[in-house]
């Protein structure tokens, strides 16, 4: 891969989307997929929720992964694509604001690698978001890594789903995730799920179906 290629990998790469358009949804759903995944894998997700008036929209990572290491890994080694794979989030969710869609209209999920990302870019770029769903993920960077993110999530509810055995995510990161947003003024609910696979459950779902439903609610009921 070329170098200026790879400074920005992820930039030129589709955004997937099903549903409506933004402008004419309750809300928008950005489905962020795993190492090895596609946009089209975690919009499957957007059918099994079954909120018709969400809007769906999934950006595919370059080589189908957003950054080569671990998400443990010292910050530099997964760099550019780390950056990279930011700034396509940021793209995105500007591209919506730039739309008049605020945050409180835009929700986030990543699972895995994708919830990793989805996680460490809400920090890194808090407002009110309509939620954050990060499954079996957690904030990037090696342990002791500083957290003095700036700013405020501004009551943003946040489900984190996870296993107490995951090979690739510590339960450890995940609670200092849950601590480092509620800090940052989320309402973080943590449900650890004894020896799950590297998967999402029944549970989960459900739990995911209920945060977006009531933001679709919300926002519909907030009309003039």
């Amino acid at each position: 891969m070329q170098l200026g290629i790879a400074a920005d990998a992820h930039s030129a790469r589709p955004i997937q989307s099903m549903g409506p358009t933004p402008e004419h949804s309750d809300a928008t759903l950005v489905l962020v997929h795993g190492r090895g995944a596609t946009a089209e894998n975690i919009l499957s997700l957007y059918e099994e929720f079954g909120l018709p008036t969400l809007a769906a929209l999934a950006p595919q990572a370059a080589d189908f992964t957003w950054y080569p290491q671990s998400f443990l890994a010292p910050l530099e080694l997964n760099q550019p694509f780390l950056d990279s794979a930011l700034n396509r989030l940021e793209s995105i969710v500007a591209g919506l604001i730039a739309r008049a869609i605020p945050g409180s209209r835009i929700a986030l999920l990543g699972f895995s690698q994708g919830a990793c990302l989805t996680l460490e870019f809400a920090a890194r770029h808090p407002r009110h978001y309509g939620a954050i769903i990060g499954l079996t993920g957690g904030l990037i960077g090696p342990p002791g890594t500083p957290r003095d993110y700036a700013g405020s999530l501004k009551r943003t509810p946040v489900f984190l789903g996870t296993s107490d055995i995951d090979p690739h995510v510590p339960l450890s990161r995940v609670q200092e995730t849950e601590t480092i947003l509620a800090r940052m003024g989320a309402e973080v609910e943590l449900r650890v799920y004894p020896g799950m696979e590297h998967t999402i459950n029944e549970d989960e779902m459900d739990a995911c179906r209920a945060i977006l439903q009531t933001l679709v609610s919300q926002e519909r009921e907030a009309r003039p």
